[in-house]
């Protein structure tokens, strides 16, 4: 796949401390020069990046449940979820509440992906596992299995705030809970890599994981912006500086 292909599948992000409304404006810019996916960005940017993107195509993509620890109380999660959307967010990208899975707390962690799927109704639900908090292959494949339940529409990697983040690793372990969830159901889950991805190279290790593992093995197209991103900051500099 082309460099220029893989901007399609770019979820352009800026989640700092030190965000701007300025950093946001000329974010939207670069995501319409380029034509990706969408922008993510905290809840209070959201109006922002909805009015700078107006006359695009381009989602907008929110982080929101308190990103990105998820260390909150529910009622707090969900009322800064039920403001991205209000501000006008297309997608919601949500963490897998990693503590209380490890307390074995099952019923509670479903309480709360389902709480995030009721109030997101009819808009794109993204489920960050942060897997490099997983770690074990056995919890990677629980905590997908769990989430892909709650009728998220993506699996997403990490957050990238912590070490390790994305790992094709992890990633097989996801996209295989995927294509199995499918070939029970006939439904299709999307995925995200986010967390480190940053070279032309490295996308292309996670396409063609896609291709391998989902597109192979289910003859269904995967490798579109609607089943397929990249979360990233710094790859779509890097794909305009190559020379191929």
């Amino acid at each position: 796949m082309k460099p220029e292909l893989v901007k399609q599948f770019i979820d352009l992000t800026t989640l700092k401390v030190d965000d701007t409304e300025e950093r946001v404006i000329n974010l939207c810019k670069n995501a319409v020069n380029n034509n990706v996916a969408a922008v993510c960005v905290f809840p209070n940017f959201v109006s922002i990046a909805k009015e700078n993107l107006s006359n695009s195509n381009i989602k907008v993509a929110s982080v929101a449940g308190c990103f990105p620890a998820a260390q909150s109380s529910l009622k707090i999660k969900l009322a800064e979820v039920e403001f991205a959307l209000e501000s006008g967010a297309d997608e919601i990208d949500i963490v897998f509440p990693v503590g209380l899975f490890f307390e074995n707390k099952i019923d509670k962690v479903y309480q709360e992906l389902n709480a995030y799927r009721d109030i997101c109704k009819g808009k794109v639900l993204k489920c960050i596992l942060e897997t490099g908090a997983l770690q074990k292959e056995e919890l990677i494949k629980k905590a997908s299995e769990i989430a892909i339940e709650c009728n998220v529409d993506f699996l997403k990697t990490s957050t990238g705030k912590i070490s390790p983040s994305a790992t094709p690793e992890a990633s097989k372990v996801m996209l295989n809970a995927i294509k199995e969830n499918y070939q029970k159901t006939n439904k299709m889950v999307g995925f995200k890599v986010a967390g480190g991805v940053s070279t032309y190279n490295e996308a292309l290790v996670y396409i063609n994981l896609v291709n391998t593992i989902l597109e192979t093995n289910t003859n269904k197209k995967w490798l579109t912006p609607e089943y397929f991103r990249i979360g990233a900051s710094r790859l779509l500099n890097n794909l305009n500086n190559l020379n191929i």
